[in-house]
């Protein structure tokens, strides 16, 4: 049956695919040369004047915001031994502060930052992986937008320079607060570390969140028969295993997907005093990062060895009942088909007829891309998927997807270049958008060519407790269980529940 009222005749125009970073050439006027470095350039990250700055306006950049967090898109260049070079697209954030507090840049303490005058300069570290970068503003295209070259070495050793842009991700100034009827009816935070994923049964949400800074990951459930007024009933987090990524339920099972462990089950008999049941390994040294329930079957997705299929017959005892090898992010099933966002492999279809034979039917390749999350359904005759990615410049696909042998890209709808959308729950027309820093984004897809916003709200402010520069920080997980309500999981705030449209 069709997703809604026929609105779409089924035609379209084949979209070329051009991943998710599409080259706009480069982003800024001032000027750096990755085949032409000083053999001691590692040990000068730190220099004033270690681009050509003469074609910028650094006049401007005094009125450049000199707080807040900022994502910034990096178009690198990297030399290559024909004397060429090739394009690198990547991303980064920093965050200012002039409170007294600690700048940051990659959530470390800057090493230096020079904003004095007509100066941008900020040099900052990774320990983890020996990374220094050197980024030197050009131009502030706006208060809130900031525009220059960057430099990095790792371990001593240049690899890369190129241009920047910057956006401080506060909302939009021509953007209000909420469009579309939007409204925001209740928030509560979690016990434990960044909220990441919600599922709502039984009158209870349960909210998972994992470690950040000195917090533990866990699992937070909260009375939500009055939404308006959720109550926190439980906060669970086991000793050496709560990086907790996914969450999902059947009947009095809850499934929690563990980047620790694997699969961790819970009797919801109860539903607000969840009991802990068993742990289901999946293997190697990795754990699940997702769950779906469709059915009888369980689907976990272990990004290091493939998605585990489990027989639900009895829910609080999961049989493994076989392994699609790959290296999935999270999956959706439609109408006998497992379609798999297989991260850098692109978005993967298979026929779940045997499943002592599951075959691939189909495949669709992004360049440069990372399929994340997806959702499908039926709109004028046609298998329509709802593909969307994660990091910088990610956005929704819309795929025909009727024939899998022959997928086409037939709609897009993004945001700004500097950030990432996370999880999407198609409910109807409407596809509901967990976009981190741009909050939550409601689409009219009734007509897949032409995807359009119909309402949103913000969700991000810097000022929450434990913001910082990532990329990965706003509104994550978002569910549409049929109640009237939109229930998500935003990193900082916790649980937030919005109207139904």
């Amino acid at each position: 049956m069709d997703a809604g009222p026929y609105v779409w005749d089924g035609t379209y125009v084949p979209l070329e695919e051009h991943g998710d970073v599409e080259d706009k050439g480069i982003l800024a006027d001032c000027k750096f040369d990755p085949r032409n470095v000083s053999p001691t350039i590692c040990n000068e990250l730190d220099r004033a004047d270690l681009f050509d700055l003469s074609q910028c306006e650094t006049q401007s950049l005094g009125a450049l915001v000199q707080e807040g967090i900022y994502q910034v898109e990096l178009r690198g260049e990297r030399a290559l031994p024909d004397g060429g070079t090739r394009i690198v697209p990547s991303s980064t954030g920093f965050l200012l502060r002039d409170d007294g507090g600690t700048s940051t840049l990659y959530d470390q303490p800057i090493l230096k930052l020079d904003m004095e005058g007509d100066r941008f300069v900020l040099q900052g570290q990774l320990p983890r992986t020996g990374l220094v970068m050197n980024l030197t503003g050009c131009e502030a295209k706006a208060p809130n937008i900031l525009t220059g070259c960057f430099a990095s070495c790792r371990r001593g050793q240049f690899t890369q320079g190129g241009t920047f842009e910057a956006h401080r991700v506060v909302k939009q100034e021509a953007e209000p607060e909420s469009s579309g009827g939007l409204a925001l009816l209740s928030e509560h935070r979690v016990s434990t570390g960044l909220a990441v994923d919600i599922y709502v049964t039984k009158g209870h949400a349960y909210v998972v969140s994992m470690p950040h800074q000195d917090q533990l990951g866990g699992l937070t459930v909260f009375d939500v028969s009055n939404p308006r007024n959720p109550v926190r009933t439980a906060s669970i987090s086991l000793p050496g295993d709560n990086f907790w990524n996914g969450v999902w339920a059947k009947d009095n099972a809850l499934y929690v997907a563990s980047n620790d462990s694997g699969v961790v089950v819970y009797d919801i008999s109860q539903p607000a005093e969840p009991l802990f049941v068993r742990s289901l390994s999946t293997g190697g040294d990795g754990g699940a990062h997702t769950v779906l329930v469709d059915g009888n079957f369980l689907y976990a997705m272990v990004p290091i060895s493939g998605t585990f299929i489990y027989d639900l017959t009895h829910p609080l005892d999961p049989v493994l009942r076989t392994v699609i090898p790959g290296g999935p992010h999270d999956s959706f099933v439609y109408e006998g088909r497992l379609y798999i966002s297989d991260s850098s492999d692109g978005y993967a279809l298979f026929d779940l007829a045997n499943l002592d034979d599951i075959r691939e039917v189909g495949r669709y390749i992004i360049p440069n891309g990372f399929s994340h999350h997806n959702a499908v359904g039926t709109f004028g005759g046609k298998t329509i998927a709802f593909e969307g990615g994660e990091f910088n410049a990610s956005h929704v696909r819309a795929l025909d997807v009727t024939d899998p042998a022959n997928i086409v890209k037939i709609g897009t709808f993004k945001m700004r270049r500097v950030t990432s959308m996370h999880n999407l729950i198609l409910r109807g027309n409407l596809l509901y958008v967990a976009w981190y820093q741009e909050g939550l984004r409601v689409l009219d897809v009734s007509n897949p060519t032409q995807l359009r916003q119909v309402a949103h709200h913000h969700v991000f402010r810097e000022t929450d407790p434990l913001r910082g520069d990532s990329l990965f920080e706003g509104l994550f997980g978002v569910r549409v269980p049929g109640d009237g309500y939109v229930y998500t999981a935003e990193s900082s705030r916790g649980l937030m529940i919005f109207n139904e449209l």
